[in-house]
């Protein structure tokens, strides 16, 4: 299965949270699963980073550091995913979660997210 991880998930993941649910471990660890981080979790990262906000643990550079020694694989934004975010019903207001919903949508991936708003989207999103 080919998994997007939402920002918290991917940093919860990274910094072994004890946020981070056994359920959303047991996806990122499963062997047969592909682990991808989306260039707008390392955007949205290091805007927040940059300004103080968020609760940041680490800055965008850093955090894409460990994303790539932890073996996740980058989802680049295609122009082709930023158009399909006209496509999503207005459900969620954050265009950092709305870019991913689409990428997740449009590869087609399972996004992996603990947010209930973005559970909304699609079957495809699994809830953690």
């Amino acid at each position: 299965m080919r998994l997007l991880l939402d920002t918290h998930i991917a940093l919860w993941a990274i910094t072994d949270s004890p946020a981070l649910s056994a359920e959303a471990r047991r996806y990122i660890l499963a062997p047969k699963n592909e682990v991808y981080v989306s260039a707008a979790s390392i955007w949205e990262i290091s805007i927040k980073h940059s300004l103080g906000r968020g609760n940041m643990p680490v800055s965008g550079s850093e955090a894409a550091g460990f994303f790539a020694q932890a073996g996740y694989l980058t989802l680049d934004i295609s122009t082709d995913h930023a158009a399909f975010v006209e496509k999503l019903p207005a459900l969620h207001a954050d265009p950092f979660d709305r870019m991913l919903v689409a990428q997740a949508l449009y590869e087609p991936m399972h996004l992996l997210t603990h947010d209930k708003i973005i559970a909304a989207y699609s079957d495809t999103v699994i809830l953690v």
